[in-house]
């Protein structure tokens, strides 16, 4: 499943990237997309992991690392840089599977090819 993920989304971007004229909207319609896709998403991730309610937003960073990335993408990100009051963190993803063969061109250094993800997290959280 990652692999065929990995494969079009190159595509998908690419078609974005024709269809609006500057990154910023591009990074705004793959954040949107990604949003859409995580609000569903989480669903899925409840039913096959059969994980219960986290007790603390450090489960809740653990349990998005080490299962819903492994179980999506195959990958387990790590979970550092917390903010002092524990409400903010960041995922490190040592090995991006969503950026194999890809370079992007140097008229697009303001796009942010991973935004999907970015979306997807924020979906699946607020649900």
């Amino acid at each position: 499943n990652s692999e065929l993920f990995t494969l079009t989304y190159g595509a998908l971007v690419t078609q974005l990237c024709k269809d609006y004229e500057n990154d910023e909207e591009v990074n705004k319609q793959l954040d949107k997309m990604g949003y859409n896709i995580g609000v569903r998403l989480i669903e899925d991730f409840l039913a096959r992991s059969s994980i219960g309610r986290c007790q603390d937003f450090r489960e809740t960073a653990d349990v998005i690392a080490k299962v819903a990335f492994k179980m999506y993408l195959g990958i387990t990100p790590s979970v550092t840089n917390w903010s002092p009051g524990g409400d903010e963190f960041s995922l490190i993803l040592e090995n991006n599977p969503l950026a194999d063969f890809v370079e992007l061109p140097d008229n697009h250094s303001a796009l942010i090819y991973s935004n999907l993800l970015c979306g997807v997290l924020r979906g699946a959280l607020e649900m």
